[in-house]
């Protein structure tokens, strides 16, 4: 224990090799916090140094290597305690702090952001991406976020900086207006929004927010099928492109008819016939009219008359049970009520009244 104890005494290179993929901030460690006057401090590439004398922050170091000495830090060298047994009233501390950008991070929405879409109304969406951060300020970092904490990774900052950015991205998505059809294409719009509103929110923990990416946004499965029916229906809307695309496709295999020397072309006018022949079929023809009537006017045949000219007549009066009518098939004149397909014209007569009695 004693040797080992001699030995940190007389350590005098202060760095650090960072081998770990999230360690944002790395306290140095010593027995008692007693760093040797004259030690070493090397700061490499990507890092920052943050010394701590007796509790308050003394000076911020960039890459480089510098000596630990009375002239430039408020520190005692340890060998001046030598006396009390290496056990120094002075503590120091110094904080390494990883300068490089922090990639893949992980954000995503827990629970779905109703927004009111332009074309749908309400719905519920859901969205994930990644986003890069880095330290910017070391001592403000360290003050705000890490404090005494000797590792500190980039797990035990990532909830606060995830809720940040769901909470900034519900705000915009709302507030946007873009349909929900048409988010596809603004993801780098959205990034970069989200990104601006909510930098300066990062900025008071010591750190920047480089770079936020919205990978997707979703839509609940049943307005998922939703949509693909309407899209199949858009698809199919022009039945004739439609059929004249697919018969033009099997003509096109081994064995139709451009197989048989009909060729592309003719298969693709074939196709197109086809087409027209099922979407471009005529109309059936209308209904045939119901037999129509000749009718006895002052002593002249007038008509033929369909069967709504006839009901206006009997309606008017111009029609009666005793006019003569007459049609193809009949042997001759006859009167209206006697006819079977006009007797619906004239409603039954009510029978004659009792006789009263006297």
């Amino acid at each position: 224990m004693i040797w080992n104890r001699l030995f940190g005494e007389f350590v005098d290179v202060i760095e650090w090799l960072d081998d770990s993929p999230n360690t944002l901030v790395y306290r140095f460690p010593r027995p008692g916090n007693e760093i040797k006057y004259g030690a070493k401090l090397t700061v490499r590439e990507g890092q920052m140094a943050v010394f701590i004398h007796e509790g308050e922050m003394a000076d911020v170091f960039a890459p480089g290597m510098y000596e630990l000495q009375t002239q430039n830090l408020p520190i005692l060298s340890t060998l001046q305690n030598w006396p009390h047994g290496f056990q120094s009233p002075f503590k120091s501390e110094i904080y390494f702090c990883n300068m490089r950008r922090f990639t893949d991070l992980k954000w995503g929405t827990k629970n779905p952001i109703i927004l009111r879409d332009p074309e749908f109304g309400p719905i519920r969406v859901r969205a994930f991406g990644t986003y890069v951060m880095r330290i910017q300020d070391p001592a403000l970092f360290l003050r705000e976020i890490v404090g005494t904490d000797g590792r500190f990774t980039t797990e035990e900052i990532s909830n606060q900086i995830r809720n940040i950015i769901v909470a900034r991205f519900a705000d915009v998505i709302a507030k946007s207006g873009i349909p929900i059809l048409d988010l596809a294409g603004n993801y780098r719009q959205l990034s970069d929004f989200v990104t601006a509103k909510i930098a300066p929110e990062i900025q008071v923990y010591g750190l920047e927010l480089t770079k936020l990416l919205v990978e997707n946004v979703s839509v609940p499965s049943e307005v998922e099928r939703a949509l693909d029916q309407r899209s199949a229906a858009g698809i199919v809307g022009d039945l004739q492109r439609y059929m004249t695309f697919q018969t033009a496709q099997a003509l096109g295999q081994p064995g139709g008819a451009a197989a048989t020397g009909v060729g592309l072309g003719a298969g693709i006018a074939m196709a197109q016939e086809a087409a027209k022949a099922v979407t471009s079929a005529p109309a059936p023809p209308p209904l045939p009219n119901a037999a129509a009537f000749h009718v006895a006017e002052g002593g002249t045949a007038a008509g033929p008359f369909a069967m709504p000219e006839l009901e206006a007549r009997a309606r008017d009066g111009r029609l009666t049970r005793a006019t003569l009518v007459w049609r193809d098939g009949m042997a001759g004149w006859q009167a209206a009520g006697e006819v079977l397909e006009l007797r619906r014209l004239f409603p039954p007569a009510p029978p004659p009244l009792p006789p009263t009695g006297g």
